[in-house]
């Protein structure tokens, strides 16, 4: 059964157009499991590797774990963290800003890594989130096959639903390795995205503060 924020936050992708392109299916993740491990097995199979081989022999096998329980968790709702919000007692209205999140994700183009960290800040209205629940946040969306517009924007829209505020900002500077060790092969160029609300979006120099 899914947490009730992990339903807020899905309806709220959904409701902007901003949900990964997931379908529904029934498969288990034992199922899943396998069904990867025998796929992967005949990939590596029609490369021309020797799959008796003792470096090889386990490779579907790690390929389908790391596939199902490590790099693409985050498409799984029920894997979504257990949020912890409070009432702003304290009645904080200053910018709370967690700064250098480092994730890894697979660009969904040619699943390769992105590498990369995030900045994430939030004016408070009537809540206050955990500190360590927003790096978890930013965790289980990029554990999906993703592009780095998205993701930015799927952190933001998350927040704002849980906080029920406008006034969040969310930036992502990563490293892609579908440039970096293909194709153009560029080993020095990064990409930043952005993603205002709020007065982050409407005042300068709030706006100006978060991305200083």
């Amino acid at each position: 059964m899914l947490l009730n924020e992990a339903k807020i936050v899905k309806s709220a992708l959904q409701a902007k157009g901003l949900e990964s392109p997931i379908i529904p299916n029934a498969l288990s993740r034992d199922e899943k499991y396998q069904k990867i491990r025998l796929l992967m097995t005949e990939v590596v199979s029609t490369l021309g590797l020797d799959l008796a081989d003792d470096s090889l022999q386990e490779t579907p096998h790690r390929i389908a774990k790391m596939y199902v329980d490590e790099i693409f968790g985050g498409l799984d709702y029920q894997n979504f963290p257990k949020v912890a919000l409070i009432d702003n007692k304290m009645q904080v209205d200053e910018m709370i800003k967690v700064k250098d999140i480092s994730f890894n994700s697979t660009c969904e183009h040619h699943f390769v890594t992105i590498d990369g960290t995030a900045t994430v800040a939030y004016i408070p209205a009537g809540r206050i989130i955990g500190l360590s629940k927003i790096n978890r946040i930013v965790r289980f969306f990029a554990q999906r096959p993703q592009v780095q517009e998205r993701l930015t924007q799927q952190i933001l829209v998350a927040l704002q639903s849980l906080l029920d505020t406008e006034d969040v900002a969310v930036s992502i500077n990563a490293v892609h390795y579908c440039v970096k060790s293909r194709g153009v092969m560029d080993v020095n160029s990064s990409t930043q995205t952005t993603a205002l609300g709020g007065a982050f979006k409407l005042n300068p120099s709030t706006r100006s503060e978060f991305l200083k």
